[in-house]
């Protein structure tokens, strides 16, 4: 197709850094796929609130994608969790914007940008594109241990933009399902898409010694790391907890071991870093795990490239664009086998899937391949296969192909009533 495209991504702004505050992989995906699609052809215009006074109204971040500010609520202090107050603002001046200047599609993404799209597709009669990312209800099913259930308002909202979108997009099919049966969406509304990795920067590299010589780490150390926002649905905990129990059952791995933490405090969760630091302190490890915060995603393949696994120990994921970096880098991953991850990760091939949390069960698993050498070279070779069939183009393309069946869709509709 060519056309324009608005892609509304209100509760974070594609110009922040991943890794920091609710900024993470929704955010590449936006700006991946908004690249990739621009370059075939389809003008995206990337809508965000207002969350830094500095940033011009309209910034080019890349031929034909731009990305513009809407101007309403406090610049500052307005969490992911307080922005639900504003929707009915961000809605009134998205549809004066749109009203202005016309676009043929809206994609919304999360289910905020989806409630504060709604009114403005409804009034200008343009079709409506919506992609969950993360879904309440499936949240709520796998909570973390003492995690806060998601609101009903989201629960609520949710449902609402399953209602009003012409057409959704899911990340796999287990997501696709989710929608069907927990949201009730018409089965003809919802497709697949894949995630996909930027083959381009995550690769092999030149190999895990230079990676190491330039992170810093020793080149005989055994390297197990974390990336991504520091809060308790990620599962850095459990990374800590199993890190304990496999010192405490294979004492010699510690004087070798290494595991780092890389990420910052993710929205209400401010104190969650202090936390775990406490922690590591109490179990007495805090010669083996150490936190940094965020990477730049310039150096972030030298960090995967650097470890020997990659720990995804999240309660749910739509889909784990950590696990599919790490994986491109050539680093096999050790993720929980739930939702996407199952998708991101081939089980035996690329990496291994751990049923649920208990911090034995992980360490046993990790304990195994650390010590295992052959063995995780093979996964690192199935590591790069397996991450090879996910590259950002087939992402375009297929959210291209979903944009021109809703428009024809939508044009076969309005020819049958006559409109």
């Amino acid at each position: 197709m060519n056309g324009r495209i608005a892609t509304l991504m209100v509760h974070t702004s594609p110009l922040d850094q991943p890794g920091i505050g609710d900024a993470g992989g929704m955010n590449i995906y936006v700006t991946e796929s908004a690249e990739r699609m621009a370059a075939m052809g389809v003008s995206v215009d990337i809508f965000t609130r207002r969350t830094n006074k500095d940033v011009a109204d309209v910034v080019e971040i890349s031929p034909g994608v731009r990305v513009r500010q809407l101007n309403v609520g406090p610049v500052d202090g307005v969490t992911k969790e307080r922005l639900p107050e504003l929707i009915g603002e961000l809605s009134k001046e998205f549809a004066r914007v749109l009203s202005e200047d016309p676009y043929d599609l809206i994609h919304s993404h999360y289910w905020i940008s989806g409630k504060v799209a709604m009114p403005a597709a409804e009034k200008l009669h343009i079709p409506l594109v919506h992609t969950m990312h993360t879904m309440a209800r499936v949240k709520n099913l796998n909570l973390a241990e003492g995690e806060t259930p998601e609101p009903m308002i989201r629960v609520q909202g949710e449902t609402q933009v399953v209602e009003a979108a012409t057409g959704l997009i899911a990340n796999t099919d287990a997501e696709a399902a989710s929608l069907v049966s927990l949201y009730s969406a018409c089965p003809d509304n919802v497709h697949v898409v894949s995630p996909g990795v930027d083959l381009y920067t995550f690769t092999p590299g030149s190999g895990r010694a230079a990676a190491r010589k330039e992170v810093g780490l020793a080149q005989d150390a055994l390297v197990i790391t974390f990336v991504g926002r520091i809060q308790p649905h990620k599962g850095p905990e459990l990374l800590i907890r199993a890190t304990s129990e496999m010192i405490k059952h294979s004492p010699q791995l510690r004087p070798k071991l290494v595991v780092n933490i890389i990420g910052g405090a993710s929205g209400a969760s401010t104190t969650e870093v202090e936390r775990l630091k406490e922690l590591v302190i109490w179990l007495g490890i805090s010669d083996v795990v150490q936190f940094a915060p965020p990477v730049p995603r310039a150096h972030l393949p030298q960090w995967y490239r650097a470890a020997d696994l990659v720990c995804v120990p999240s309660y749910s994921e739509s889909f784990g664009l950590v696990a599919l970096e790490a994986q491109a880098c050539g680093t096999p991953v050790v993720a929980t086998a739930v939702g996407g991850l199952r998708t991101a990760v081939a089980d035996g091939i690329s990496g291994v899937l751990v049923d649920g949390h208990d911090p034995r069960a992980w360490s046993s698993v990790l304990a195994r391949l650390i010590q295992e050498p052959q063995r995780r070279v093979l996964l690192s070779l199935g590591a790069i296969e397996h991450a090879s069939h996910f590259g950002w183009d087939a992402t375009a393309r297929g959210t291209l192909d979903i944009y021109d069946r809703v428009l024809s869709d939508v044009r076969d509709a309005r020819k049958t009533s006559g409109s």
